[in-house]
This record gives C-alpha cells, sequence and structure tokens, in this order.
C-alpha cells in the first residue's frame, strides 16, 4: 500500500510539473488542469471564452491524484504478484497499457473542441513520463524482477537509448549550427515545432519539439539495438538494420511533407537529409564500437570478396 501511495503520487506530480511548464511555454499558466476541471465538474465541452478558476484546477488536482494513487496501489500489488510469479509481470505490462488507452478514452469524450485546446501529444508525454517515474519508483523495491525479466536485454535496450540520444544529439547541434550561420538561432526547431506539432509560442515550440525528436530518437535507437544484438548471432540482421535506417531516413522525409509541406520552403532539404544520415552514422558508430566482433567479421567478409 505505501509503495503504491508513493509510486501514485510521484506519477501524479511529475504529470502536474509537466502540464505546468507546457501552460508556461504557450503563455497560459494552468490552462491544462483548469480546462479538464470545468470538463469533468462542469460539463464543459467547449473552451471557447472559458475562463480558468481556482476552483477548477484545485478540484482536478485533487481526483488527478486520488487516481494515480489507486492506479499506483494496484501496479505495486501487481509487482509484488510478480516477483512470485514472473509470468504475471504480463499482467502488470498490460495495466499500464490500459490506464494509457483509459486516459485517451476519457479525453475523447470530452469532444473534438476540449481535445483540440489540450493537444493530445501534451496528455501522451505526461502520462509516459510518469509511467517512467513510477516504474522507476517501484523498481527500486524489486531489484531482482527487471534481473529477471530482462536479463542481457537490459544492456541492449540501454545501448538503444544512448545510441538515440547520440542521434538525437547530432541533429540539434547540426541545426543549431545551420541557425546561427543564417542569424536566428533555434530557428528550426521553432518551425518544426509549430508546423508539425502546431504550437503558437516559440518556447512552446522549441520545447515541445524537443522532447519528441528525442523520444524519437530513442526508439529508432531501441529499434537499431534489437538488429545489432540480433546479427551478433544471425549476421543476416545486418541487412535488416541498413533497411532499418533507410527507411528511417525516408519515413522523416515523407513525415515532414506530409505534415507540414511548407517546412520544405523555409529549410533547405539537403540540411533535413545530411543531419539524419550524420545522425544514422554517428549512431552506427556507436554500435560498432560496442560491438567490434561484429564489425570485424562484416569487414573481413567484405575484403574476401574482394
Amino acid at each position: 500500500m505505501r509503495e503504491g501511495i508513493v509510486a501514485g503520487l510521484l506519477g501524479a506530480a511529475v504529470v502536474a510539473i509537466w502540464f505546468l511548464i507546457f501552460d508556461l511555454g504557450r503563455g497560459k499558466p494552468l490552462l491544462t488542469p483548469g480546462l479538464l476541471g470545468a470538463a469533468v465538474f462542469q460539463g464543459v465541452t467547449n473552451p471557447i471564452g472559458l475562463e480558468i478558476t481556482p476552483g477548477n484546477v484545485l478540484g482536478y488536482t485533487l481526483l488527478h491524484g486520488l487516481a494515480f494513487v489507486a492506479f499506483g496501489v494496484i501496479a505495486a500489488s501487481v509487482m509484488a504478484v510478480s516477483e512470485r510469479e514472473p509470468a504475471l509481470f504480463v499482467a502488470f505490462v498490460i495495466l499500464f497499457a490500459c490506464f494509457e488507452v483509459f486516459f485517451f478514452a476519457a479525453l475523447g469524450a470530452l469532444g473534438h473542441s476540449m481535445l483540440g485546446a489540450l493537444v493530445w501529444w501534451e496528455i501522451l508525454v505526461g502520462n509516459l513520463l510518469a509511467s517512467i517515474a513510477m516504474l522507476w519508483y517501484l523498481f527500486r523495491f524489486h531489484r531482482a524482477l527487471p534481473a529477471t525479466l530482462v536479463g542481457s536485454w537490459g544492456g541492449v535496450l540501454r545501448e538503444g537509448v544512448v545510441a538515440g540520444l547520440l542521434g538525437a544529439a547530432i541533429v540539434a547541434l547540426w541545426f543549431l549550427a545551420i541557425d546561427s550561420i543564417q542569424g536566428e538561432p533555434l530557428r528550426t526547431p521553432t518551425l518544426l515545432g509549430g508546423g508539425i506539432l502546431r504550437q503558437t509560442g516559440v518556447l512552446a515550440s522549441i520545447v515541445s519539439y524537443s522532447i519528441v525528436h528525442a523520444l524519437a530518437f530513442i526508439v529508432v535507437g531501441a529499434v537499431g539495438a534489437l538488429l545489432i544484438a540480433g546479427a551478433e548471432r544471425q549476421p543476416l540482421f545486418v541487412f535488416a538494420l541498413v533497411i532499418f535506417f533507410t527507411a528511417f531516413e525516408v519515413f522523416f522525409f515523407g513525415a515532414v511533407v506530409i505534415a507540414a509541406k511548407w517546412v520544405l520552403d523555409e529549410i533547405a532539404g539537403w540540411t533535413v537529409f545530411l543531419a539524419n544520415l550524420l545522425a544514422a552514422a554517428a549512431m552506427l558508430g556507436y554500435f560498432f564500437r560496442r560491438h567490434r566482433a561484429l564489425a570485424r567479421r562484416l569487414t573481413g567478409a567484405w575484403i574476401e570478396d574482394e
């Protein structure tokens, strides 16, 4: 019970802080809890002309905290049982997935007008950060469980996260250099945040795009790490790795064209392509530096073919 309550309060605090930072970034402090409070307690479905009141903010904050505490207690109970029967950890994963789906379903019931004002990915990132914080806290008291469940794959995922952050940093530094040379630092994340994520404020555009950008690269890094780990056992996976990074380039370009065609009028296409190419090269370099035996095997095979 104690673990669950603390984990729930931690998750609720992370979401509340994220909403506050996000709302401050768009120049509207406490907008998110104010809108959600008005929707829950007053049945408001249209945010136009709605005044943010302390009552709605406080009421939603309390409801939000109680919901997270209840979820934390259930999660802690399932984790405690999973220590005796690791197969039940699947139920723990399903529980977190259902939590995300339930939250989005509840938001969908508020109506399209309210969803437009709240920004869907703001809710997604908030709950994702809360889930990470709660998992970190719960695993601190059940250290044997991750080793039992993940085993050697924990190192693979860690490699993927580091590689993803490295790729994201390379792209960010590349565009910072390009923008600085043109006399407009941070112009690119501002444009992409406004064009793709529909943010209006400069700070909100930069912060929101940077977070989404980093999360996307972490996912790419994790998949790349899994393919590299597979290639250690079956070299054919190297072919899949090449296809994956090629598809990554094509997907990113396609996403920019579909989501915000005008971005390519503002940003030279070659800079986008080269940025992702540099990121891919840095990530592959990191992977092969960690897997020198695989790199030597591949190099040796090419030399023999020549």
